[in-house]
């Protein structure tokens, strides 16, 4: 298959993805036509000298000004480009970065997009409070945002089709319902202290808050919520004016974007950075006397495996060794921190008896060869570990230990580990299992 098949084939699949998510304002024809040339501007963009995440942004943004805006093209779209990965090999942590940076420049854009909707439908409904009821109406019917109007008892008073759309019930089904039926239950305390206490009790002014709604097939979702207090006048009673935003998307976009930035895109375990958080959140729990154990692993003679079989047959040597050792760390943490290397961290309660015993059984994990393609690897580790008084440390300090116990470790020969104090003064160096 040409280069010119394979990116229309993948425009294609990309096309079947999206095309049936809400309203696709374009004929399917011209929609194919539009993904085909933003996936050949992602793709030059991921192979461009020097990279620049914005060009990959400008493709997230640009889906966002082609009306592509239900919250599932953005999932979509990453399941859909995920073969990008495989296609694009030799830039595999640039097609992984490059996503995250489409989906970064379409969240933004879609943000600015609903805000500039937002600030349009506030001048308007100030014009709309002097003029007449049916001009208001029909703007309240046809806003993209969600309104609704309480009174002041907390009821809906009137609920626009936006609203009625986000929480899945008719209009005339939400006039008369508690707004305490339609927010999730853990947020009722929050929206009772903000909104019934603080707000009503002020007379005036707005409240901004992001709660969860409810919805009666259980999906519900987050949105982000501007409560008015309208007061009372000329003989109509005060009213509260509800305009909100669904943020479900974002946020899980958010928390994907979070997820890739602290895991390994190769084995999926946690990265260095997601390891270093979860040390500096042990210490600023850690009790005077809670210990911690940090086992650093490097792989003896993976650069051979990469000279002799390529980087290719190295990345799934990794990846297909990431399982194994994390069988036999249910307890501990697994992170790849680059390369060769992994770490192992013993949260609280640790001593050197329970890092020892793993450590052992780590490298009887790596005895056996491991299936790679059609071949057969023979492959084992060294590796550094320190058990550790954890309150008021440093964590890279920490991990610096265990690291100055690999070098130990290695210079000892290979499959060999060693169990050293802080002060990295070694406690004892044993062979690994023949």
């Amino acid at each position: 298959m040409t280069r010119e098949q394979a990116v229309a084939e993948l425009a294609r699949q990309w096309r079947t993805a999206v095309s049936d998510t809400g309203f696709v304002p374009m004929p399917q024809r011209d929609l194919e036509r539009l993904l085909t040339g933003l996936l050949e501007r992602l793709m030059a963009a991921i192979v461009a000298e020097p990279f620049d995440g914005a060009a990959a942004a400008a493709v997230g943004a640009d889906l966002v000004r082609a009306n592509l805006t239900d919250p599932r093209v953005m999932a979509r779209t990453s399941g859909a480009l995920a073969p990008l990965a495989e296609a694009m090999a030799p830039h595999r942590a640039r097609v992984v970065t490059a996503l995250g940076e489409l989906a970064r420049g379409y969240t933004v854009e879609l943000l600015a997009t609903r805000a500039r909707h937002q600030e349009m439908l506030h001048a308007a409904m100030a014009d709309a409070r002097q003029a007449a009821e049916v001009r208001f109406r029909v703007l309240f019917d046809n806003a993209a945002v969600a309104i609704g109007i309480c009174d002041t008892g907390g009821q809906v008073v009137d609920a626009n089709p936006a609203l009625a759309a986000m929480l899945g019930l008719p209009v005339p089904r939400l006039r008369g319902l508690p707004v305490s039926e339609l927010v999730h239950p853990d947020d009722h305390a929050e929206i009772r202290a903000r909104v019934f206490d603080e707000l009503l009790t002020t007379g005036s002014g707005t409240v901004r808050l992001e709660l969860r709604y409810a919805r009666p097939d259980r999906t519900g979702g987050w949105a982000e919520w501007a409560i008015t207090l309208v007061p009372a006048t000329g003989g109509r009673s005060a009213y509260l004016l509800v305009v909100g935003e669904d943020t479900t998307q974002r946020r899980a976009l958010q928390a994907e974007l979070s997820r890739q930035a602290r895991h390994d895109p190769l084995t999926g375990l946690p990265n260095r950075r997601r390891l270093v958080e979860t040390v500096a959140e042990i210490i600023a729990d850690a009790g005077p006397d809670d210990r911690i154990g940090l086992g650093f692993i490097d792989l003896d003679g993976f650069k051979g495996v990469n000279d002799t079989y390529g980087h290719g047959v190295g990345d799934r040597l990794l990846a297909a060794v990431a399982p194994r050792l994390a069988a036999h760390t249910a307890e501990a943490m697994l992170a790849r921190v680059g390369g060769d290397e992994f770490v192992v961290l013993f949260p609280p309660p640790c001593d050197a008896a329970r890092v020892a015993a793993v450590t052992r059984t780590l490298l009887d994990a790596l005895t056996e060869p491991i299936p790679v393609d059609d071949l057969k690897l023979t492959i084992s580790a060294c590796i550094g570990a320190v058990v550790t008084p954890v309150a008021d440390a440093d964590a890279e300090q920490l991990l610096d230990a265990a690291d100055a116990g690999l070098y130990r470790a290695k210079a000892a020969g290979p499959n060999r580990w060693v169990l050293h104090n802080h002060d990295i003064t070694a406690r004892a160096i044993l062979p690994g299992p023949r």
